[in-house]
Protein backbone atom coordinates (compact mmCIF):
# COMPACT_ATOMS: atom_id res chain seq x y z
CA UNK A 1 0.00 0.00 0.00
CA UNK A 2 1.45 3.30 -1.33
CA UNK A 3 2.06 5.62 1.94
CA UNK A 4 0.99 8.97 0.30
CA UNK A 5 2.51 10.97 3.17
CA UNK A 6 6.18 9.37 2.27
CA UNK A 7 5.75 10.32 -0.95
CA UNK A 8 5.44 13.67 -0.89
CA UNK A 9 8.45 13.87 1.87
CA UNK A 10 10.74 12.61 -0.69
CA UNK A 11 9.43 14.92 -3.66
CA UNK A 12 9.71 17.91 -1.29
CA UNK A 13 13.09 17.00 -0.71
CA UNK A 14 13.73 16.34 -4.30
CA UNK A 15 12.83 19.96 -4.52
CA UNK A 16 14.74 21.34 -1.73
CA UNK A 17 17.58 19.51 -3.12
CA UNK A 18 16.62 21.02 -6.63
CA UNK A 19 16.80 24.96 -5.21
CA UNK A 20 20.19 25.98 -7.98
CA UNK A 21 21.78 28.15 -5.39
CA UNK A 22 24.74 28.72 -6.95
CA UNK A 23 22.75 29.94 -10.14
CA UNK A 24 20.24 31.78 -8.84
CA UNK A 25 22.69 34.12 -6.29
CA UNK A 26 25.05 33.98 -9.98
CA UNK A 27 22.76 35.78 -11.42
CA UNK A 28 20.99 37.85 -8.98
CA UNK A 29 24.82 39.13 -7.58
CA UNK A 30 26.69 39.31 -11.15
CA UNK A 31 23.89 38.83 -14.03
CA UNK A 32 25.86 35.25 -14.73
CA UNK A 33 25.02 31.68 -14.93
CA UNK A 34 28.33 30.67 -13.52
CA UNK A 35 28.05 27.03 -15.09
CA UNK A 36 28.93 29.18 -17.88
CA UNK A 37 32.02 30.13 -16.31
CA UNK A 38 35.45 28.24 -14.60
CA UNK A 39 34.67 24.14 -14.36
CA UNK A 40 31.30 25.10 -15.62
CA UNK A 41 30.22 22.93 -11.96
CA UNK A 42 26.67 24.46 -10.11
CA UNK A 43 28.51 24.41 -6.46
CA UNK A 44 29.90 26.41 -4.07
CA UNK A 45 33.99 25.86 -5.10
CA UNK A 46 33.18 27.28 -8.68
CA UNK A 47 31.34 29.74 -7.88
CA UNK A 48 34.06 31.05 -4.96
CA UNK A 49 36.18 30.36 -8.18
CA UNK A 50 34.28 32.55 -10.26
CA UNK A 51 32.54 35.40 -7.93
CA UNK A 52 34.47 35.03 -5.12
CA UNK A 53 33.43 34.23 -1.37
CA UNK A 54 30.98 36.82 -0.50
CA UNK A 55 29.17 34.82 -3.18
CA UNK A 56 30.38 31.55 -2.70
CA UNK A 57 29.91 31.44 1.05
CA UNK A 58 26.45 31.42 1.15
CA UNK A 59 26.28 29.33 -2.01
CA UNK A 60 28.05 26.93 0.38
CA UNK A 61 25.93 27.40 3.16
CA UNK A 62 23.06 27.06 1.46
CA UNK A 63 23.55 24.04 -0.10
CA UNK A 64 24.75 23.02 2.96
CA UNK A 65 21.38 23.53 4.67
CA UNK A 66 19.68 21.78 1.87
CA UNK A 67 20.68 18.43 2.51
CA UNK A 68 20.23 19.14 6.20
CA UNK A 69 16.75 20.01 5.97
CA UNK A 70 15.67 17.85 3.19
CA UNK A 71 16.65 14.56 5.68
CA UNK A 72 14.76 16.63 9.05
CA UNK A 73 11.67 16.09 6.94
CA UNK A 74 11.65 12.62 8.35
CA UNK A 75 10.57 14.18 11.52
CA UNK A 76 6.85 14.71 9.73
CA UNK A 77 6.66 11.25 8.67
CA UNK A 78 4.95 8.31 11.12
CA UNK A 79 7.95 6.38 11.74
CA UNK A 80 9.54 6.09 14.98
CA UNK A 81 12.69 8.18 15.56
CA UNK A 82 15.21 5.65 16.34
CA UNK A 83 14.41 2.57 14.12
CA UNK A 84 15.40 1.09 11.55
CA UNK A 85 12.82 1.86 9.27
CA UNK A 86 13.49 5.95 10.49
CA UNK A 87 16.99 5.42 9.67
CA UNK A 88 15.80 3.86 5.88
CA UNK A 89 13.38 7.27 5.25
CA UNK A 90 16.11 9.76 6.25
CA UNK A 91 18.17 8.04 3.76
CA UNK A 92 16.10 8.12 1.36
CA UNK A 93 15.38 11.36 1.61
CA UNK A 94 19.12 12.58 1.32
CA UNK A 95 19.07 10.43 -1.79
CA UNK A 96 16.44 12.61 -3.03
CA UNK A 97 18.09 15.84 -2.08
CA UNK A 98 21.45 14.50 -3.39
CA UNK A 99 19.82 13.81 -6.73
CA UNK A 100 18.00 17.13 -6.47
CA UNK A 101 20.93 18.66 -6.69
CA UNK A 102 22.54 17.31 -9.66
CA UNK A 103 19.81 16.85 -11.32
CA UNK A 104 17.53 20.06 -10.65
CA UNK A 105 14.25 20.34 -11.92
CA UNK A 106 14.49 24.33 -12.18
CA UNK A 107 17.47 24.47 -14.26
CA UNK A 108 17.11 22.17 -16.88
CA UNK A 109 18.40 19.32 -14.35
CA UNK A 110 22.16 20.54 -14.59
CA UNK A 111 22.77 20.97 -11.51
CA UNK A 112 26.60 20.39 -9.42
CA UNK A 113 28.20 17.62 -7.82
CA UNK A 114 26.52 17.09 -4.51
CA UNK A 115 29.18 17.43 -2.06
CA UNK A 116 27.69 20.39 0.42
CA UNK A 117 24.01 18.96 0.03
CA UNK A 118 25.56 15.29 0.68
CA UNK A 119 27.67 16.83 3.75
CA UNK A 120 24.36 18.73 5.14
CA UNK A 121 22.50 15.04 4.77
CA UNK A 122 24.61 13.29 6.18
CA UNK A 123 25.12 15.85 9.23
CA UNK A 124 21.42 14.86 9.95
CA UNK A 125 22.01 11.06 9.26
CA UNK A 126 25.69 10.53 11.53
CA UNK A 127 27.14 13.86 12.56
CA UNK A 128 30.47 12.13 13.90
CA UNK A 129 31.05 10.74 10.82
CA UNK A 130 30.29 13.99 9.08
CA UNK A 131 32.83 15.51 11.66
CA UNK A 132 35.62 13.32 10.84
CA UNK A 133 35.12 13.62 6.35
CA UNK A 134 34.75 17.45 7.34
CA UNK A 135 38.45 17.44 9.38
CA UNK A 136 39.77 15.29 6.56
CA UNK A 137 38.19 17.40 3.65
CA UNK A 138 40.56 20.10 5.27
CA UNK A 139 43.51 18.60 6.05
CA UNK A 140 43.72 16.96 2.36
CA UNK A 141 42.45 20.43 1.28
CA UNK A 142 45.38 22.65 3.52
CA UNK A 143 47.73 19.93 2.08
CA UNK A 144 47.00 19.30 -1.40
CA UNK A 145 44.95 22.65 -2.37
CA UNK A 146 42.99 20.62 -4.70
CA UNK A 147 39.01 20.08 -3.70
CA UNK A 148 38.17 17.63 -5.64
CA UNK A 149 40.93 15.52 -3.99
CA UNK A 150 39.31 16.29 -0.85
CA UNK A 151 36.13 15.77 -1.23
CA UNK A 152 37.17 12.20 -2.37
CA UNK A 153 38.88 11.26 0.31
CA UNK A 154 36.38 12.72 2.51
CA UNK A 155 33.76 10.87 1.26
CA UNK A 156 35.97 7.37 0.81
CA UNK A 157 36.22 8.14 5.19
CA UNK A 158 32.76 7.93 5.35
CA UNK A 159 31.77 4.77 5.01
CA UNK A 160 35.20 3.50 7.23
CA UNK A 161 33.60 5.60 9.95
CA UNK A 162 30.43 4.09 10.02
CA UNK A 163 31.33 0.70 9.60
CA UNK A 164 34.69 0.32 11.91
CA UNK A 165 34.36 3.61 14.05
CA UNK A 166 30.59 3.81 14.69
CA UNK A 167 30.10 0.27 14.88
CA UNK A 168 26.81 0.33 12.66
CA UNK A 169 24.36 -2.65 12.45
CA UNK A 170 21.73 -1.29 10.34
CA UNK A 171 22.40 -2.54 6.56
CA UNK A 172 20.54 0.60 4.86
CA UNK A 173 23.25 2.87 7.06
CA UNK A 174 26.34 0.68 5.36
CA UNK A 175 25.07 0.67 1.82
CA UNK A 176 24.52 4.46 1.81
CA UNK A 177 27.92 4.77 3.59
CA UNK A 178 29.29 2.89 0.67
CA UNK A 179 27.34 5.02 -2.08
CA UNK A 180 28.33 7.82 -0.82
CA UNK A 181 32.15 7.41 -1.01
CA UNK A 182 31.21 5.79 -5.35
CA UNK A 183 28.98 8.85 -5.51
CA UNK A 184 32.12 11.05 -4.77
CA UNK A 185 34.30 9.06 -7.16
CA UNK A 186 32.02 8.83 -9.86
CA UNK A 187 31.36 12.47 -9.83
CA UNK A 188 34.74 13.43 -9.81
CA UNK A 189 35.75 11.58 -12.95
CA UNK A 190 37.16 14.26 -14.69
CA UNK A 191 38.95 15.83 -11.84
CA UNK A 192 40.87 12.28 -11.48
CA UNK A 193 41.52 12.60 -14.73
CA UNK A 194 43.27 16.44 -14.84
CA UNK A 195 44.90 15.18 -11.31
CA UNK A 196 46.50 12.03 -12.66
CA UNK A 197 47.67 14.64 -16.05
CA UNK A 198 48.30 17.49 -13.00
CA UNK A 199 46.10 19.71 -15.15
CA UNK A 200 43.82 19.91 -12.02
CA UNK A 201 43.40 24.01 -10.67
CA UNK A 202 44.72 24.32 -7.55
CA UNK A 203 42.08 26.24 -5.01
CA UNK A 204 43.08 30.09 -3.56
CA UNK A 205 39.65 31.79 -2.50
CA UNK A 206 41.53 34.77 -2.73
CA UNK A 207 42.01 34.83 -6.17
CA UNK A 208 38.70 34.71 -7.86
CA UNK A 209 38.45 35.90 -11.21
CA UNK A 210 35.35 38.01 -12.09
CA UNK A 211 33.10 36.83 -14.74
CA UNK A 212 31.55 40.17 -15.63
Amino acid sequence: MIDYLQVILICAAYFIGSIPTAVWLGKAVAGIDVREHGSGNAGATNTIRVLGLKVGIPVLVIDVLKGWVAVKLSLLSDFVPGGDAFVNFKIALAVAAIVGHIFPIFVGFRGGKGVATLLGAVIAIVPLAAAIAVVIFILVLFSSKYVSLSSMMAGISFPFSVIFLLKSQTPSLIIFSIFVAVLLVLTHKKNIQRLLKKQEARFDPFKAKSAK
